[in-house]
């Protein structure tokens, strides 16, 4: 009788304990912390404000640098297995676009990704990116054009351009003029915060009491 109460006991707190939930930063250099100091990059400032704002969520950083739409969605299901997250942060499609690769097909890999990971149980968060204006109206509007048509067709939230608000500002990038400083860092983490926060809102783990919103900055100045 002793021993079944402690049995009890033990299963009522241990499925009553908050668990943490998985977040999967799935990108590029830009997210991989190009020539940054390891603790730099916005995923780990990420991971702090996390912890500050009362969040639970684990972020992994799956980024690799000069990773294509098409690499990230081959390697995407064996890390969905490994990792098993609860949201995904999509932020792939730079690399794409500076090769000149047809948003099409870009297209198609972001969908496909979406998909994987929506069907191994997590949501996801599509991040835009944009071209700059030396590859031509055309494609550069057909390219930015690709992850709204994508959001639209999938009902995925959607942050338009991950370098929002300073893409046209030099001091804000490395010698090659592609990748972020790492005080730029800062200001990637507000723009992805922004469009992620009323994800972790919604948490799967509804039983959990939710964290007191508090306002980030938001951006003012939209790039071409």
């Amino acid at each position: 009788m002793l021993l079944r109460s402690i049995a009890t006991f033990l299963f009522v707190v241990v499925s009553g304990a908050p668990q943490a939930a998985t977040l999967l930063v799935w990108g590029d250099s830009l997210s991989a912390g190009y020539q940054l100091a390891p603790q730099e990059a916005w995923p780990v400032l990420l991971q702090t404000r996390l912890e500050e704002r009362g969040f639970p969520h684990r972020v992994i950083n799956g980024s690799v640098s000069g990773e294509t739409s098409a690499g990230g969605r081959t390697r995407l299901p064996a890390a969905l297995e490994r990792h098993r997250p609860d949201v995904v942060v999509l932020a792939l499609g730079a690399n794409d676009g500076l090769r000149g690769l047809r948003p099409q097909l870009l297209g198609v890999n972001l969908e496909a990704m979406i998909t994987a990971a929506r069907e191994a149980g997590a949501r996801v968060l599509l991040v835009g990116m944009q071209m700059p204006p030396n590859y031509g109206p055309a494609y550069t509007q057909r390219f930015a054009q690709t992850f709204r048509d994508v959001a639209g067709r999938t009902g995925t939230p959607l942050l338009p351009f991950l370098l929002e608000g300073f893409a046209d500002d030099p001091a804000q990038f490395l010698a090659d003029g592609i990748h972020p400083t790492a005080e730029a860092q800062h200001r990637i983490l507000d723009n992805v915060w922004d469009a992620l926060e009323p994800m972790l809102r919604q948490d799967a783990h509804r039983d959990r009491p939710l964290p007191v919103r508090q306002s980030a900055p938001n951006s003012t100045t939209r790039t071409p």
